[in-house]
């Protein structure tokens, strides 16, 4: 029954956040206070954000984590750049010659 409602929260997640990319980390075992994720200890439960933008779910087996953000691909590579907003976790593509203009034609994937 806890590895159906596991997979069914799991489930939930990868919907919610549909072309996002996942992945998961099995914890050491011993480990019994949270989970590590670059080097930083989590507590049990659900993490909103993390520093790097993911969206994670500890628990004492593992920690599963799906970004939060879309990679832009498709863009004009010669005339517009990408730039990581960390505040945000998102990308902006904006134009080399004035990155206060977006570039418009795009698309995203995760």
């Amino acid at each position: 029954m806890k590895r159906f409602l596991a997979f069914l929260v799991a489930m939930g997640i990868t919907v919610t956040l549909g072309d996002a990319y996942c992945f998961f980390k099995i914890n050491k075992p011993g480990e019994t206070k949270g989970c590590v994720l670059d080097g930083k200890l989590y507590p049990y439960g659900e993490i909103a954000r993390t520093e790097n933008c993911l969206r994670c779910s500890c628990s004492k087996r593992e920690i599963n984590c799906c970004s939060l953000f879309l990679t832009p691909i498709g863009y004009d590579k010669e005339n517009c750049r990408v730039i990581f907003n960390k505040k945000t976790c998102d990308y902006e593509v904006v134009q080399k010659s004035d990155p206060t203009k977006h570039c418009t034609n795009y698309s995203r994937v995760g």
